[in-house]
């Protein structure tokens, strides 16, 4: 199985979530993005357990993620997978030009977010930040 970043796309009203620890949040209405790695065994078929989530719910959200893909504020509208071995992901979410969540999704790094807020589709975002590492995102519409 291929390793390397997913990023998650999704579309959403405006609207105020609980997430976890983090607690209450308002996120603005567009899109967001979240960057994680797949480098573990499984590497990048974790894509497909958030496209389950998503379609099917989740009975207990246990990644700052998982409280999005639970969300009918949310609906995941896209992946992009960067296939890799290296650990970028950090320096992935560093190059993303939106406005960050603060503390989302980088309970485990020293990231100030892995989460981004945008008025409109992010793919040159994405695809940008993957040229800068050397590394090419491919994407695929979700359909849930």
């Amino acid at each position: 199985m291929h390793r390397g970043i997913y990023c998650l796309v999704f579309q959403n009203g405006a609207c105020t979530e609980k997430v976890g620890a983090l607690g209450f949040i308002k996120f603005p209405g567009g899109f967001h993005v979240y960057i994680g790695s797949a480098l573990g065994p499984a590497g990048l078929a974790r894509v497909s357990r958030h496209i389950r989530c998503a379609r099917e719910g989740i009975e207990r959200p246990r990644w700052h993620v998982d409280y999005l893909l639970a969300s009918d504020a949310f609906t995941l509208e896209s992946v992009y997978c960067i296939p890799t071995g290296d650990r970028l992901e950090c320096r992935l979410a560093s190059l993303i030009q939106g406005r960050p969540v603060p503390g989302f999704g980088c309970s485990d790094c020293n990231c100030t977010s892995h989460l981004f807020s945008f008025l409109s589709h992010p793919r040159e975002h994405i695809d940008r930040a993957a040229s800068i590492l050397g590394l090419s995102a491919h994407s695929k519409t979700i359909k849930t």
